[in-house]
């Protein structure tokens, strides 16, 4: 481990920078799960919304390692989505295997519309900030970021070994969060 601000024995939890960064995104979930409520969506559906949109990912497989779900967290949070008629699953031509995912008419306007609402939603929490202090705010945890993907010797945050990039298959997949 290196040397750093924290002392385990001395500092407490409510000072600690993680409590602060998970806080605040706990704030940002929350403010985005009212914005986006009208729509018929969650803070961690939009992801999927984004994604299919951006064409970032189109399998749940690519959804899943690009938004660190694991393959059952993102099963049942697709399965949402297609009840409420955002997302449709086919089965790929190619290869019957595979299940592609697509954007209904539905999911096409909600992704219309996510820019807007997540500016709004960006603005709201960052009202009072500077110009000179969001772009402080935003390379700190840059920088912050990349300390944990390229960190001493190869460990991951100096604990251990550091995750394999790419899990040996989909079921094997179990990292992440989880979207409930």
């Amino acid at each position: 481990m290196t040397d750093g601000p924290y002392n385990a024995d001395t500092t407490p939890l409510e000072s600690s920078l993680g409590y602060y960064l998970t806080k605040a995104r706990n704030v940002l979930v929350e403010r985005t799960d009212r914005a986006v409520a009208p729509l018929g969506l969650t803070a961690q559906q939009i992801g999927v919304i984004v994604m299919l949109s951006s064409r970032r990912a189109s399998t749940p497989f690519e959804l899943s390692r690009a938004m660190s779900y694991d393959s059952g967290s993102m099963t049942r949070l697709l399965d949402r989505l297609e009840k409420k008629g955002f997302v449709v699953r086919t089965r790929s031509d190619a290869d019957r295997r595979m299940v592609k995912l697509e954007l209904t008419s539905q999911g096409h306007e909600a992704a219309r519309q996510l820019p807007s609402l997540g500016a709004a939603v960006l603005n709201e929490q960052l009202r009072g900030f500077s110009a000179a202090e969001h772009a402080t705010l935003i390379e700190l945890l840059s920088r912050f970021i990349a300390n944990g993907l390229d960190g001493p010797s190869g460990l991951c945050c100096g604990l251990g070994p550091q995750q394999d990039a790419e899990p040996e298959s989909q079921e094997d997949s179990s990292e992440g969060s989880s979207p409930e």
